[in-house]
């Protein structure tokens, strides 16, 4: 398509968009939770899976991209969303081309979270969908019951891998009422936890990446090491799908829910 063909379906500065894109999983929530689906003309493929997103049935209604330019360029968007670790290549290719491209950084606190929220409701044009998600989280939240008391708390990821502080994970942890031993100032954002130090830390409850408990596999080997089942205090697994703590949207208050959950049966427990 001729660049002059691309700049025609530019809308004018200032006009709510008439044709929205989003390259992202995270913007792709809330795009289709905040604009009108008719005003969608594309999403990334990865929001229709349900094991990852919090829209797919939404997703279903609206076509997909797989974040090439050409497939963007195609769908003649006024307006596309990304993440800031979105295909940089992609990115410029898009803006060269006239494109009116937002790039949102990963919101680490509520606050974050809200004015991520209220920008996209802005950009689509939908400022009082912004607001009424935000309320409604805002409610959601205020009534949920914390934890007892600050049972410590380490996420596991594949591999050993744990999340520390400056995190929005490590924001929905401490809102749940726990502490989490990930944010111990010597580990950074994202470490690896070998099984001494997990040892060491003693944790009450280990949170995973995961729907459930997973079946057999190397990535979380460590969970089946025999160390572990002759430790002198109780270790307490659940998992959480990574898809209600990695983006900002009212997932996250269902994840600050079910961590508080897990503590308040970890505490009720003889």
């Amino acid at each position: 398509m001729p660049l002059a063909a691309v700049l025609l379906f530019c809308a004018p500065a200032g006009a709510a968009p008439a044709r929205i894109a989003s390259m992202n999983l995270c913007t792709d929530e809330l795009v289709l939770q905040l604009a009108d689906l008719d005003r969608v003309v594309s999403v990334s493929y990865l929001s229709r899976d349900p094991g990852g997103s919090n829209v797919a049935a939404l997703a279903e209604q609206v076509p997909v991209n797989h974040g090439l330019a050409e497939e963007i360029l195609a769908a003649r968007p006024d307006i596309v969303f990304a993440g800031i670790y979105t295909s940089q290549a992609t990115v410029a290719l898009l803006k060269q081309a006239g494109m009116r491209v937002v790039a949102f950084d990963a919101p680490v606190s509520f606050e974050a979270v809200t004015a991520q929220i209220r920008e996209v409701a802005e950009l689509v044009g939908r400022p009082e969908r912004g607001e009424a998600m935000i309320a409604d989280m805002d409610r959601r939240l205020a009534v949920l019951q914390p934890a007892p008391r600050p049972l410590r708390a380490l996420v596991l990821r594949p591999n050993g891998f744990t999340v520390g502080g400056g995190s929005l994970v490590d924001t929905l942890i401490r809102r749940a009422g726990l502490a989490n031993l990930g944010a111990d100032p010597a580990l950074s954002t994202y470490r690896e936890m070998p099984l001494e130090a997990l040892v060491l830390a003693k944790p009450d409850l280990v949170i995973l990446d995961e729907e459930e408990v997973p079946a057999p596999a190397l990535a979380y080997d460590v969970l089946r090491h025999p160390v572990l089942r002759h430790m002198p205090y109780r270790i307490t697994v659940t998992g959480l799908p990574s898809r209600l703590w990695t983006c900002a949207g009212p997932a996250i208050v269902d994840a600050v829910a079910a961590l508080a959950r897990a503590g308040g049966q970890i505490e009720g427990t003889p």
